[in-house]
């Protein structure tokens, strides 16, 4: 199925461990390029998020933030600073024989120390698992956003290629026209040297410049490309590079039938023929 570049998506878990919230948000780009965002205590996933991004997405700019919050009701195991707290409490019996008073500190004017009470360390490893299973979540919110993007950035080629086939009938309908009313121009001016110029001279004459006005070859390899484009759109796999290769290969036979011909009608229509292609390369740059 085909996937836009451009999408966006949340997911968030709550737990005994606290608050996981994963935001990806990703943008064409011609490569996969992830730009990761992570709590200081899950820095350590770093190398396995970009793998897991990696077997997911082949294309685009991704936009990758972790937010973890503990919370009030997360569980914390306290643990005493007794190094600390000796020197502490050593200092106050030294200040007192200074002093000749007793200074030392009760038990609750300690615990208000810096440093005295420490958190022990979380158990990361259960935290970065509950992360790792919450990005994948994100991916599939991802995943699904590209693919309904995707499918209507290729509804609109295909309605664009349509357009397109009608320009190409419409072309060459007119090309039998311009190829008679220039050979009767050219007939015209040549009249008057018909007594210098055998008839199969002017023929020959005649013939070359229809050949140089044809535009048969072209128009028939604009109407292989649309056939290509359309198939390629069924495809179960990244075609963003692919079509961006065909709509340049349109764009060259365009402009070599607007180079051949100079016919008002032909003209206009290989202008519109132009924009069609550029509107299709501007949807195309966000496919995958």
């Amino acid at each position: 199925m085909i996937k836009s570049m451009t999408a966006f998506a949340r997911e968030s878990s709550q737990s005994a461990l606290g608050e996981l919230t994963w935001e990806l948000r990703t943008v064409n780009h011609r490569y996969l390029e992830p730009m990761l965002r992570l709590p200081e205590e899950l820095r350590a996933l770093d190398t396995r998020i970009r793998a897991r991004l990696g077997e997911r997405l082949h294309r685009g700019k991704v936009d990758c933030a972790l937010r973890f919050n503990p919370g009030a009701g997360a569980p914390v195991a306290l643990e005493l600073n007794r190094p600390l707290v000796e020197q502490l409490l050593a200092a106050g019996d030294a200040l007192a024989g200074l002093s000749g008073r007793d200074t030392r500190p009760t038990p609750f004017e300690l615990l208000r120390w810096p440093g005295v009470i420490r958190e022990q360390e979380r158990d990361l490893d259960q935290i970065g698992a509950a992360a790792m299973a919450l990005l994948d979540q994100t991916i599939d919110g991802l995943i699904a956003t590209r693919e309904r993007e995707g499918a209507r950035l290729a509804q609109l080629v295909r309605e664009r290629c349509d357009r397109l086939e009608v320009c190409v009938g419409q072309v060459r309908n007119r090309m039998p026209e311009v190829i008679a009313e220039t050979r009767a121009r050219l007939a015209e001016r040549l009249a008057e040297l018909r007594e210098e110029l055998d008839e199969a001279r002017l023929e020959q004459e005649i013939v070359l410049v229809a050949t140089k006005l044809d535009v048969d070859e072209e128009m028939d390899r604009l109407t292989a490309h649309i056939a290509e484009v359309r198939s390629v759109l069924e495809r179960d796999e990244p075609i963003g590079r692919r079509l961006d290769f065909l709509m340049q290969e349109l764009n060259r036979e365009t402009n070599t039938i607007g180079s051949k011909s100079s016919d008002v009608e032909i003209t206009r229509t290989v202008v519109d023929m132009k924009v069609l292609i550029e509107q299709m390369r501007e949807q195309i740059q966000n496919i995958e």
